[in-house]
């Protein structure tokens, strides 16, 4: 009977074209479209900021030749192709005034008496002012290249002038470090965060149409009482319709899973090492081990939805009931993303941030079994106290027929 009314309500779920669109064509096909319109966005941002033209104040005050003539004369080289107009009739507060107004890229002030400091083997001070933004990093670049270009010149010009050998290294340490941390370790503090966001995301929204549908959205149509008519008992009907909250959960965020790793390798700027990491870290025993934490996450979030929907009187009041649970959802999973944070006996007792950081913590492999077990100890226990309110709410006359 328990499967005679999941085939039915299942059924209902399919032939609406929103869940399919939400469950399967969003997140198969988000990742990769996402993926590959980034990195042609940033491909061709990047070839326009390396090839755009810059405006530079450049104030000397009669010194600095050398690096005068690499700016004029080489900059197109060593600026990776592009080209560098130079200003240098205006004053230090006049280059501020037109960087801040985004008229100049960039003012490079050399101190009074630049020459001489050089000449007595002291260090001279030039002041670059420009706006250290997001935008425009890679022009300051490219501008930062000339200075450490010339940098080098002074450097092997004052070394031969005290008789050294250039090739001898001034430098009295070098320190070697070496990373120890495996590759999906390394992956994990790029991503490990990342991943349990969208997964638990998509496991949340894979649960909230079909149970609005199957509640709320049954009342709105009269078709609920039908239903209730049938040689089944309620908790069997609420078991049905539960299968197929969960099951559409789960399947979602198994194909946000999919996408993801549809979207990783069909970008081809992705190194090759870590495009052997992130298939390190989809193999079937860490995918199991993810999969095996969102089961419980589901259930508490299927039963949390339907509870909703069943005291909804319609969709659109579901919905509006529905919404809280993604605001508060949220908040657990981004702190998941704080650098610091891991998995530990406290965070292990936590609903949806335990989640979170254990998926973390299999990513880098460095799940204990023992903070595992609270997790799961934890996840069922909450799984089975929403489901248990779940089953009490669809046991209420006042809450099934509310609507009326």
């Amino acid at each position: 009977m328990i499967l005679t009314l999941a085939r039915k309500e299942f059924l209902d779920i399919v032939r609406d074209r929103r869940t399919l669109i939400t469950n399967l064509v969003v997140p198969l096909l988000l990742f990769p479209i996402l993926f590959n319109v980034m990195e042609k966005v940033m491909s061709s941002q990047t070839k326009k900021a390396r090839e755009r033209t810059l405006t530079v104040a450049l104030i000397t005050h009669g010194g600095a030749a050398e690096f005068r003539r690499i700016l004029l004369s080489e900059g197109n080289l060593l600026a990776a192709k592009g080209t560098i107009d130079v200003r240098e009739d205006v004053s230090v507060e006049e280059g501020r005034q037109l960087v801040e107004s985004e008229d100049l890229d960039a003012v490079i002030h050399f101190d009074p008496g630049f020459d001489q400091q050089l000449a007595h083997g002291l260090p001279a001070r030039i002041t670059v002012y420009s706006k250290q933004t997001d935008k425009g990093h890679v022009e300051r670049g490219r501008l930062f290249g000339l200075l450490q270009e010339y940098e080098d010149r002074l450097y092997e010009r004052r070394v031969r002038e005290l008789g050294i050998d250039p090739r001898i290294d001034l430098t009295p340490l070098e320190i070697t470090q070496h990373n120890l941390a495996s590759e999906k370790e390394r992956l994990a503090g790029i991503i490990g965060g990342f991943l349990p966001y969208l997964f638990i995301i998509f496991s949340l929204t894979g649960c909230l149409h079909p149970a609005t549908d199957l509640a709320a959205g049954e009342k709105e149509r009269g078709t609920l009482e039908t239903l209730l008519t049938c040689p089944a008992t309620r908790l069997q009907i609420l078991i049905g319709k539960f299968i197929v909250v969960v099951g559409n959960g789960f399947f979602s965020a198994a194909v946000s899973m999919l996408g993801l790793y549809i979207g990783f390798r069909s970008v081809a700027q992705i190194p090759d090492q870590m495009q052997a990491g992130i298939a390190s870290i989809l193999e079937m025993t860490t995918v199991i081990a993810v999969f095996s934490l969102l089961l419980p996450l589901t259930i508490f979030f299927a039963a949390v939805a339907l509870s909703l929907s069943i005291y909804a009187k319609s969709f659109k009041e579901a919905q509006s009931l529905l919404m809280p649970l993604v605001m508060i959802s949220i908040i657990p999973v981004y702190a998941g993303v704080i650098p610091g944070m891991e998995l530990s006996t406290t965070t292990a007792l936590i609903p949806i941030l335990n989640v979170s950081m254990a998926i973390k913590a299999i990513i880098a492999g460095s799940a204990t079994p023992q903070l595992l077990a609270m997790v799961y100890a934890s996840l069922t226990a909450l799984a089975a106290l929403a489901l248990f309110v779940c089953s009490k709410m669809f046991g209420r006359e006042s809450a099934i027929f509310r609507s009326a």
